[in-house]
């Protein structure tokens, strides 16, 4: 349907979408829809690697006493490349001590 599109038809969508928008917000727009779409891929590719980790164990672990449990430091979401400002720290619970 889209290659059936003749260079006027094109021309007159292009004017109705920067009438409606107007030619500030068209940029904008673009850029955002660019950000979102290379978060989405980091993700999906964060997704797979830590499904992959999690699927396949390739030697058994052993408990070791000495080390505790949870790390102190916090962990960070990478943001998409680019997308510095969104990268966020982690809140981890916890483990309450009873004594």
């Amino acid at each position: 349907m889209i290659g059936n599109l003749k260079p006027l038809e094109i021309v007159l969508i292009i004017a109705v979408i920067l009438l409606l928008f107007g030619a500030k917000k068209l940029p904008d727009m673009a850029r955002s829809l660019g950000k979102s779409a290379r978060i989405l891929k980091s993700e999906a590719k964060a997704m797979k690697k830590d499904d992959a980790a999690t699927a396949t164990p390739t030697t058994e672990t052993v408990a070791d006493d000495t080390v505790p449990p949870q790390s102190t430091t916090a962990r960070t979401i990478q943001a998409a490349p680019g997308d510095v400002t969104s990268s966020r720290p982690v809140n981890e619970a916890k483990p309450t001590t009873q004594s």
